[in-house]
């Protein structure tokens, strides 16, 4: 902008000096003016930066790096170029094609999405420019690999199975707290570290079948011999009872006991057939018995 209004100002001078000497022709002197006011307008709009709102800029002039330009209205020297940096929260998506490849601390292969919501910090943004040049640049050269890095430290210290289910909240709670730690210092605000999914290779997955499958089959025998030990149990209490039932039931069978079952059994018989000799007795001959369908002995 600023060498424009350096070629709008030499093209009114220009004008203007052939316009004055053609008296007759007012044409080239309307120009130069129109030149000069266009060249002076140039020259002040390329002293002024327009910094949007959520941004911070940082002015360089002739190689060297001035204080950050809030957002608003800003003169500078025509010399000075402004490079701006968001201060909202930038979304680095590590999924798909930039999934980022894990090892466990047994060495299965995981690939685990993340996502890191990450800001500059207004007050540091001189010091990133240095660092990075650019808001791209802090991205490439600084959340990212670093990210990275962290990422497969963490996962590192677990086994495979924390790291696809038993502590994936742990692990990405950990994640989130290194990457703050990290990039803190540099300027960066880290808001947020999503650990959205992680998912096993296929030769974990085959490997992660085959033990559930050998956890089943020993739970089905494990389970087998509980049910087989609960039966043989049940078994020999019961045949404790019928050998304790059996011992009670011998000391309670005396002779009369028998004799007055005999006469109770022969009695009930006796209703169909109403008299007849009935073979009890309570001596060792066994006396017979009369009985008839009156009750009566």
């Amino acid at each position: 902008m600023f060498v424009l209004s350096i070629l709008l100002l030499i093209a009114a001078v220009v004008l203007f000096l052939v316009g004055r000497g053609r008296t007759t022709d007012g044409g080239w002197r309307i120009g130069a003016a129109i030149s000069a006011v266009a060249g002076v307008l140039a020259g002040v709009f390329s002293c002024v930066h327009v910094v949007s709102a959520y941004e911070v800029g940082v002015p360089v002039t002739f190689g060297g790096v001035g204080a950050p330009l809030t957002s608003g209205i800003q003169v500078t020297s025509p010399f000075t170029e402004v490079t701006t940096f968001s201060t909202r929260p930038v979304d680095l998506n590590l999924n798909d094609k930039d999934t980022v490849e894990v090892r466990s601390s047994q060495g299965g292969v995981l690939y685990a999405d993340v996502t890191v919501k990450w800001a500059v910090v207004p007050a540091k943004a001189v010091a990133l420019y240095r660092l990075a040049g650019s808001e791209e640049g802090v991205e490439e050269r600084l959340v990212l690999p670093d990210s990275r890095e962290i990422i497969r430290n963490v996962f590192a210290q677990h086994t495979s199975e924390e790291g696809y289910a038993s502590a994936r909240e742990q692990i990405g709670s950990e994640i989130a707290a290194l990457i703050k730690a990290r990039l803190a210092p540099r300027g960066i605000d880290v808001t947020v570290v999503n650990l959205r999914n992680v998912k096993p290779s296929a030769e974990l997955q085959k490997q992660i079948d085959k033990k559930i499958q050998q956890e089943q089959a020993t739970e089905r025998a494990v389970e087998a011999q509980r049910t087989a030990t609960a039966e043989a149990e049940r078994k020999r209490i019961e045949a404790e009872g019928t050998a304790a039932a059996n011992k009670i039931l011998e000391r309670s069978l005396t002779d009369k006991v028998l004799y007055n079952q005999c006469l109770a059994a022969y009695r009930e018989a006796a209703k169909a057939n109403p008299v007849y000799a009935v073979p009890c007795g309570t001596d060792s001959g066994g006396t017979p018995v009369i009985v008839d369908g009156t009750g009566d002995q």
